[in-house]
């Protein structure tokens, strides 16, 4: 029986708008020492590096069950005074610390579990603190990486690994009914940085924005969703498509703001530069590709309906629209309130995005978390993990 392993385990769940999917890297797993979810330690110390074994949980099963208990009212004049939550303006949809409600709530100020605020009205705030997978069926796979039956050492932390896979943010994309997170109704969206974008990136940037195991992760992503031989639109496109080799028959068109970083981008076909936060409007024809990607960008839109909406307008019947998001900007740059989401609030806010304009159809959500970061990195003496990925993705519905 083999002893330790690197496995990625994948919670798999459904909401009333998504099916979502989150990925969970484990380096050292330890079949001796830590608590494996439901049944699956035995057989997954049995499986052969490359194959995965899956199990299913009914609702209450990993996490607590839900309750309408636990969906608390309480007056506002409980909350809080400090100085902090003055400034703080809050919002139904988004979730905040368990520690920021505590009197009411009967927690302590520091604590960090966060809870999702569902309702408000001039007197009373209305607090849901279940888990924010306490709804749904999960589905846990766990694909074996790499195995080995070399001893763990003794003493070191015991994991649950039903926990991890469950905490640190899978749920908080999901709306709850009509109560979701909207970070824009329409109208143009304030960023810290108002500095005309033409200028600020008129000096190219060849740099990577994300480590090289993030970036494999992405082209991976691409060549499972886009198609060979298709037409493939890189909004907001730099140096650097991340387009996978095996799609090496697509076209591909770059759509961005300096002209040195898409003529260094040898994947592109065709180059236009154009300012989006200024005009929205893409210089396009209707229905002239069959798919869209936006690549750790579309936090730097001060008018993503509009843009997104213009995406469903040149995408074919069917096309596809992948947009990736990363836990790094050009600070200032972004929405002003992009910074303040939790990660998997982001991921939710993009989907928002794409519910709000009924445009697309047979929603995905995918994050890749806790892979190792490459030791050769530059951020590897004070990043140990790679950086954090969320995917949203869609078809168009014409």
């Amino acid at each position: 029986m083999r002893k330790r392993a690197a496995i990625e385990f994948s919670l798999r769940w459904d909401s009333s708008y998504a099916t979502h999917n989150d990925r969970l890297f484990i380096e050292k797993v330890d079949f001796w020492r830590d608590i494996f979810p439901g049944s699956m330690g035995e057989p997954l110390a049995e499986t052969v590096s490359g194959n995965s074994h899956a199990e299913r949980f009914e609702p209450g099963e990993l996490v607590p069950e839900f309750r309408d208990s636990n969906l608390v009212t309480f007056k506002k004049s409980e909350v809080s005074t400090s100085k902090h939550l003055k400034e703080l303006s809050l919002e139904p949809g988004r979730y905040y610390p368990k520690g920021y409600f505590w009197k009411p709530l009967s927690s302590f100020p520091t604590d960090q579990t966060p809870v999702r605020l569902v309702g408000q009205d001039s007197t009373s705030f209305v607090v849901d603190t279940n888990h924010p997978l306490a709804r749904y069926p999960l589905q846990v796979k766990a694909r074996v990486h790499q195995s080995s039956s070399k001893s763990a050492q003794r003493g070191g932390s015991l994991h649950d690994i039903g926990q991890l896979v469950t905490t640190g943010g899978p749920g908080m994309q999901a709306p709850l009914g009509e109560v979701r997170l909207r970070l824009s109704d329409g109208s143009l969206l304030p960023r810290e940085n108002e500095t005309d974008d033409l200028l600020y990136y008129r000096t190219p940037r060849l740099v990577h924005h994300l480590d090289a195991t993030a970036r494999s992760h992405v082209r991976d992503k691409y060549g499972q969703l886009l198609k060979p031989h298709s037409s493939i639109l890189d909004l907001m496109s730099s140096w650097e498509s991340h387009i996978p080799e095996s799609l090496h028959s697509c076209r591909i068109d770059g759509l961005g703001l300096n002209m040195e970083e898409l003529q260094a981008n040898k994947r592109l076909s065709g180059r236009l530069i154009h300012d989006l936060n200024r005009d929205p409007v893409l210089p396009l024809k209707d229905s002239s590709f069959d798919a869209a990607i936006c690549t750790v960008s579309i936090e730097y839109l001060s008018r993503p309906l509009e843009v997104l909406s213009e995406i469903a307008r040149i995408l074919k019947p069917g096309g596809i629209l992948v947009i990736t998001v990363s836990e790094r900007w050009f600070p200032g740059k972004q929405v002003k309130k992009w910074a303040d989401l939790h990660p998997f609030e982001r991921q939710g806010a993009v989907m928002g995005f794409l519910l709000d304009l009924e445009a697309f159809t047979d929603i995905h959500t995918e994050s890749i978390r806790g892979y190792p970061r490459p030791v050769d990195d530059k951020y590897s003496d004070h990043m140990s993990n790679s950086d954090s990925l969320y995917f949203i993705w869609a078809h168009c519905v014409k």
